[in-house]
Order: structure tokens, then C-alpha cells, then sequence
């Protein structure tokens, strides 16, 4: 039975990702949402909480997770139990946010549509907290305001070639919809991850911003922008919506399986007109892989610019990552002459691998599936 909801703004956290390239030390039983990777005392999933909460009331901060993580998240403690939904099956991002809205739908009713949403994941390192909490109080007062989509792009510090990029107009088309410092552009377009020559061209105009993946909007404007360009998907969200009410679960997963695998960017984000972009001044990084933690954790670095967690004793080496998470002395870890490597250690696991071949963590645990290793 629908309720009413307490606040006119819900925060969605996504955190269905397995986390397979900080193998060894995310499991299926600890994904990397529930591991401490930031130098500090919060997990990932308890960061990207604490900053929606400045927005919105922690009782309407949802979490949207996969079947294998639930029990893991839930018994976590961080958000209501009841407010941690597992999508019936893998459907990317667009899949995510289709089961999002069904569920506020079937949960608030009428009132859903007019709830401000605030989407990010789980997985991101942004510092400091007050100048995010500006930005997405921006992001939410625009689109409160008027009916479009807002999402934060990040001022680039560097060429990154793992990043997607957005492309704002020339003239900046500043629109000052909401009473802020903070500048809203309209956006020209999404741009894939570029070669390097690519994104020096991009950092070097100042018209392109890091795509955070983060987005904004009234559920009203998102179903109404998704009827225009996806109709198939917006009725999958009122079909869903009607399951879930009827508690038909076994329906709900027959529908949510016939939609497509496809991210909310190639589905409605680059083929929207009703977009707007919050310049997102702060610090930030996507924690995907063990050299973005590196990357994130430099400021601890030592005076070869090795970056080590645990114990380990590191001699003539540089630009290495070291990750001991084996407790107490029963673990010593030593490295001698190298350069530009990740080793991480747990009580059953070890990888060793440069830092330029992260994103490649996953082939392992791939062959580690199929060989039925148990360190998984």
C-alpha cells in the first residue's frame, strides 16, 4: 500500500558492482561497497550515505544492489533494510534506475513523481565534503526548479583517458536557475573515453568536464523524458510498478528480465535535450581499480611515492601500492628494486600486477571462477 513520503527528496546510492579488479580483497561476502579503501574509518557505501545525507533525510536514502550483496549491505546497518532493493537481475545502469522508480512508485504513489532524486554510487572518493554538498543542493534546486536533468561534471585535472567526458556549450550557457555560486551549464553532449591525444584536446578548450555518472531530476521529468525516447522502458517501470504493489515477485522478475543490458547513459542521458551540468569544483576519483586507489591515496605516500597499507618493508622501490591485509605479524611482506606495482595480500590470496594493467584484475578472477578456486 503506497504511503507518503516524508521529504520531497530520496537519494539513490547504486551498488551493484561486484568489485572483481580489488580482488583479493573484495569478495562476493565483502564487495568493495563495504570495504574501508579511503584511509578512513567509513566504508564506501557509509561515505557516499554520509554525503547524501547533508541533501536528503537518511530514512529516504535507497540502496540498489544485486541479490549476491544484499544480505551483506542490509546487515550492514547503514540505511533501513527495508530501503536496500535487490533488482531481480543484472540490467546495468538503466535497468537500476527503471526498478528505482517502480519502486518509489509502488512504495509513495502519486507522490513519487514529484520527488527530487539524487543518484550516485558507491564507489567514488570526493573531497571536501562541503564543496560536493554545495553541488548537489545546486543539482537538486535546479531541477525542483524546472523540469530537466541535472548531472555534476568534474573539472579535469589531468588527460584521463578512463573517464567519459561532457561537453558543455562554448559561451558556458551559464543558467542560474537555482539562488548559487555554483555554475550550471547546458550540456552539447556525452564524449566516450578518448585516446590521449583526445583528452589533452579536451582538458586544453575548458569546455569538457569528467562525467561523474552522478544525475538529478524529478521522477516525473525522468519518466517523461524516458516515454519520449525509450517508451518501452517507461512502461516497463509502470508495469513493474503494479507487480510490486500486488506483491507479485515472481512477475516482477519475469518483466525486469526482459529488459535491456544497457546504461542509463546510451539509454536516455546522450539522447536528452533537458540536460544540465553542476561544475563540480572538488575532488574526485572513481575507485575501480587498485591504481585509482593509488591514485586517491598519494597523500600518504612515502618520499619514492610508494603508497603502503599494512605492514610491508619496501626498499629501492618506487611508485608501488602495497596492500598487507593480513593482521597482527604473521604477514611479512618485502619488495625489493621494483617499480610501478600493486601487490596486495590477504589470508588466502596474493596478486601481483603492474599498476597500468588494473582494469585487467577481473581476467583473473575469471579464470579463478572457472577453475572453482574458493578465493572468491
Amino acid at each position: 500500500m503506497a504511503t507518503d513520503p516524508p521529504s520531497t527528496r530520496v537519494g539513490l546510492i547504486m551498488a551493484g558492482g561486484s568489485g572483481e579488479r580489488f580482488w583479493p580483497l573484495s569478495r562476493s561476502h565483502l564487495p568493495k561497497q563495504l570495504l574501508r579503501l579511503t584511509g578512513t574509518s567509513q566504508t564506501l557505501l557509509e561515505e557516499a550515505c554520509e554525503r547524501l545525507a547533508v541533501a536528503v533525510p537518511r530514512a529516504q536514502i535507497f540502496v540498489a544492489t544485486t541479490r549476491q550483496l544484499v544480505a551483506a549491505i542490509r546487515s550492514a546497518g547503514i540505511v533501513p533494510p527495508a530501503n536496500v532493493w535487490a533488482e531481480p537481475c543484472r540490467r546495468n545502469t538503466a535497468g537500476c534506475l527503471v526498478y528505482a522508480a517502480a519502486q518509489c512508485l509502488a512504495r509513495f504513489g502519486a507522490a513519487a513523481a514529484d520527488l527530487a532524486v539524487a543518484v550516485v554510487t558507491a564507489d567514488h572518493r570526493i573531497e571536501p565534503p562541503e564543496r560536493f554538498a554545495a553541488a548537489i543542493d545546486t543539482a537538486l534546486a535546479t531541477v525542483e526548479a524546472e523540469p530537466v536533468i541535472a548531472t555534476i561534471g568534474i573539472v579535469p585535472t589531468r588527460p584521463e583517458t578512463a573517464f567519459g567526458y561532457i561537453e558543455v556549450a562554448a559561451d558556458g550557457s551559464a543558467r542560474p536557475a537555482a539562488a548559487t555560486a555554483v555554475p550550471v551549464s547546458l550540456v552539447t553532449r556525452f564524449r566516450e573515453k578518448p585516446d590521449r591525444a583526445t583528452a589533452e584536446q579536451f582538458v586544453a578548450s575548458g569546455r569538457f568536464f569528467w562525467n561523474s555518472g552522478m544525475f538529478f531530476f524529478r521522477w516525473r521529468t525522468f519518466l517523461d523524458e524516458l516515454a519520449r525516447v525509450r517508451p518501452d522502458m517507461a512502461q516497463t517501470v509502470r508495469d513493474l510498478a503494479a507487480l510490486l504493489e500486488a506483491g507479485d515477485e515472481p512477475a516482477v522478475e519475469r518483466r525486469f528480465a526482459l529488459l535491456e543490458d544497457i546504461s542509463i547513459d546510451y539509454a536516455l542521458m546522450e539522447r536528452t535535450r533537458r540536460i544540465v551540468m553542476v561544475h563540480g569544483d572538488f575532488a574526485w576519483d572513481d575507485l575501480g581499480s587498485w591504481d585509482a586507489l593509488a591514485r586517491s591515496l598519494q597523500a600518504q605516500a612515502d618520499a619514492d611515492g610508494n603508497v603502503i597499507a599494512g605492514e610491508a618493508v619496501l626498499l629501492h622501490s618506487r611508485d608501488c601500492l602495497v596492500v598487507n591485509n593480513v593482521a597482527g605479524a604473521r604477514m611479512a611482506v618485502g619488495l625489493l628494486g621494483l617499480e610501478g606495482l600493486v601487490v596486495a595480500i590477504t589470508e588466502d590470496a596474493v596478486l601481483v600486477a603492474p599498476k597500468e594493467r588494473s582494469q585487467e584484475v577481473r581476467q583473473i578472477v575469471a579464470e579463478l571462477k572457472r577453475r572453482g578456486a574458493s578465493q572468491l
